[in-house]
């Protein structure tokens, strides 16, 4: 089967030859390839190019990521559009998909629920939620409505097979929200995203750091394909999480970012190896780290995990 075909049967959690891996993002391709990551590229020129220029531009983005795909095995490519408009994400994601024979789960980020609000608003938005509900209500489904809208014109034009939901919910002590807040302010959008994503013919991966216990049950009730990155660091458990809901969606992760930046090897090796274990039986489980693999990450220490995966990754 293709990385593509592997990569949809693991989120539809029937059976595969092997254990699909990806990562949301790798910053490493300095590194790796010794080409700027895209999202650290800056286009202050963009307007005055010719289009020769943009499209040689996105081709060298595009060849990136596959690259990167190619080196480190994976199944699928979350895809950062050099400017995200529904245009351009339309026309980078089917040139990656032309350009790759149509290889790879090609996904973009498309969540427009609330996230955790930044230090400066954080203050504003918890008075709001108090004060204004409804206020707060009204733009949260405005901002679902014009998700889909973009979403509409990138299934029209675009290679795009699903979306990867962004928005991080959770601290690693819990929730920004409290479940009751969650339930009035995010769960209803998410779920309607997740819905309408579907009707499309989009696959979804709800991706949130953090404690996500006290809200896991809206967030599988939600109904995406996947959940990522069962944040370790957080407490949460992968084993645990597997049992109580890998009959209900595909439990993407976890294996210990905490660790692969200031861990030993043989702790290391050890989180790979849990992830793996529990994360194998049933089906349904795609391997990665509990975040991403991050600027200042040492490369070596990715090559580590993927040694382990290598060795386990079949059934």
């Amino acid at each position: 089967m293709t990385s593509k075909e592997r990569f949809i049967k693991a989120l539809k959690r029937e059976a595969v030859d092997r254990v699909p891996t990806f990562e949301l993002v790798f910053f490493l391709t300095m590194e790796a390839f010794g080409k700027v990551h895209p999202t650290h590229r800056a286009f202050g020129q963009w307007d005055q190019m010719s289009e020769r220029e943009k499209q040689l531009q996105r081709e060298d983005v595009a060849q990136l990521y596959i690259d990167i795909a190619k080196k480190y095995n994976h199944d699928a490519i979350f895809l950062h559009p050099l400017f995200y408009t529904p245009e351009e994400t339309a026309i980078e994601s089917k040139l990656i998909q032309d350009m790759s024979n149509d290889e790879y789960f090609i996904m973009v980020h498309g969540d427009s629920t609330f996230a955790i609000p930044d230090g400066n608003s954080m203050m504003d938005f918890s008075i709001k939620m108090a004060d204004e509900p409804e206020e707060l209500l009204e733009q949260a489904q405005k901002n679902v409505d014009c998700t889909l809208q973009n979403a509409q014109y990138i299934k029209e034009f675009g290679a795009v097979d699903g979306f990867a939901l962004c928005s991080d919910y959770c601290l690693n002590t819990g929730p920004f929200w409290s479940p009751r807040q969650f339930k009035q302010f995010v769960y209803p959008f998410l779920k309607e995203t997740c819905e309408k994503y579907r009707e499309m013919g989009f696959y979804t991966i709800k991706h949130t750091d953090g404690n996500i216990m006290p809200i896991i049950d809206m967030l599988v009730d939600s109904k995406p394909d996947a959940l990522h990155s069962i944040d370790p660091q957080a407490g949460v458990d992968i084993g645990e999480v597997k049992a109580k809901y890998g009959d209900k969606v595909c439990i993407i992760g976890n294996v210990n970012c905490g660790l692969m930046q200031t861990g030993t090897e043989e702790e290391v090796i050890a989180s790979a190896k849990y992830a793996l274990e529990k994360g194998k039986p049933g089906f349904g489980y795609i391997f990665s780290t509990s975040n991403c693999v991050y600027t200042g990450m040492d490369l070596s220490r990715y090559d580590l995990i993927l040694k382990v995966y290598e060795e386990e990754k079949y059934y």
